[in-house]
């Protein structure tokens, strides 16, 4: 990337001059969704369905969020644009700030977590004293987003070693839980404590992560081809995303601890655990404060990336200081549900509306509020919100099928008009 161009376009397409190949644009997006919190959602699944019911959630859930993401991600490299600059066009220049804003909160929250998380875990780990907490979380709240200031090109950086280093660290782990359960058909024999429904396991698997999929173009943008924006989404969403469900499932049921790191530890490998938690959080925290930046420059219209980005790791960091984390999480989970419907009706605009080829962002007038898009999207979320199946998956379908009928009818009303003037 062009040293002159120092912010990763938050405001303006990609040009091809910067885009990234295969290899660049899956392990940053891998490198995002291995993430620990997921493995929590793979311990509920665990007690909830036979091992055999629970594979099939696993390869549901994910293959639905892999195609929603990599379809966006394919509308991004088309684009160059990431999610929050598609929404001027669906939402309007005013309206857009709307998803700006969930967006933007809901990544700070995460990155509270994640702060807050590595300070006490390291505490128990390590057997450090409890006053070391504070001082853990301001050094660890500032220093994960070191690669994020950096931009591409140190989230780049950090998933070309993280990642292959902790796919090791999972197979070791995995080898090691194998021996210790003896044979892996026993896992066929287990029956579930806590039995649910195939639609609420779904959407434990595809909500967990839907937020971040959503967000994915932030890099999915930078592809050089589409087949390398999809391959590199479907890469991290379907696969990476499903291996820590997968891991969270194994762990819980071999050893009672979704967490990797927990069972890590239960395996004697102290030195592993401590390596698997902080690359697990630095590469999904980086990416996370990377995408509160993304929608703070979107929302102020600034293009200052580097300095969002270091507004951001302090709010992020007071937060976890104040235990902040605890009450957001809930929330942050019910956000799920309205997230997805911002991509649909996204897709829906780029494919019925502008026929696949947004106009520059630089030469077009957009109005201040896209009342279709707005409405379509209140719908949407109303109707995941209510549903009793899988949430959200019904905001996306609502999403593009209400747009898309709004576009059609004022469509067919402007031709009438047109024909009877």
């Amino acid at each position: 990337m062009s040293n002159d161009v120092p912010t990763d376009y938050p405001l303006s397409a990609v040009p091809h001059s910067d885009r990234k190949g295969l290899l660049s644009t899956t392990l940053v997006l891998v490198g995002f969704t291995l993430f620990t919190a997921t493995m929590f959602a793979g311990g509920k699944l665990a007690s909830g369905f036979t091992f055999s019911e629970l594979l099939w959630v696993v390869l549901i859930g994910n293959l639905l969020l892999g195609i929603y993401a990599a379809i966006l991600g394919y509308i991004a490299y088309r684009s160059g644009l990431n999610t929050l600059l598609m929404g001027r066009f669906c939402f309007g220049e005013w309206g857009s700030k709307l998803a700006d804003m969930i967006l933007g909160f809901t990544q700070i929250g995460w990155y509270s977590w994640g702060v807050a998380t590595i300070a006490i875990v390291l505490i128990k780990i390590l057997g450090l004293p409890q006053g070391w907490e504070i001082p853990l979380m301001v050094i660890f709240g500032l220093g994960f987003c070191v690669t994020a200031y950096i931009g591409y090109r140190g989230l780049e950086w950090l998933s070309r070693f993280a990642v292959p280093a902790m796919l090791i660290f999972i197979v070791i782990s995995f080898i090691k839980g194998g021996e210790d359960l003896g044979s892996w058909g026993k896992l066929f024999e287990l029956t579930p404590a806590d039995p649910m429904t195939l639609a609420a396991g779904i959407t434990v698997v595809f909500g967990t992560f839907v937020s971040g999929g959503t967000q994915a173009t932030n890099w999915s943008r930078f592809a050089r081809s589409g087949p390398i924006a999809i391959w590199a989404t479907l890469g991290a969403f379907f696969v990476g995303n499903g291996l820590m469900v997968f891991t969270g499932a194994f762990g819980s049921l071999v050893y009672q601890q979704a967490d990797v790191v927990d069972v890590m530890l239960a395996q004697g490998f102290v030195t592993l655990a401590v390596l698997m938690l902080f690359l697990n959080l630095w590469t999904t925290q980086d990416n996370t404060i990377y995408n509160f930046a993304v929608a703070g420059c979107n929302l102020l219209r600034t293009p200052n990336r580097k300095w969002v980005t270091l507004a951001g790791a302090a709010i992020g960091t007071v937060l976890a200081i104040n235990g902040m984390y605890d009450m957001l999480i809930p929330y942050l989970i019910l956000l799920g549900t309205f997230i997805p419907p911002i991509g649909g009706v996204i897709m829906a605009d780029f494919w019925v509306r502008h026929k696949g080829q947004y106009p520059s962002l630089e030469s077009v007038t957009l109005p201040a509020f896209n009342v279709q898009g707005l409405a379509a999207y209140v719908i949407a979320s109303a109707a995941a919100y209510t549903s009793p199946w899988i949430a959200p998956l019904v905001g996306i379908v609502v999403a593009v099928v209400v747009y898309t009928v709004m576009v059609k009818l004022t469509a067919s009303s402007t031709l009438t008009a047109e024909a009877s003037s």
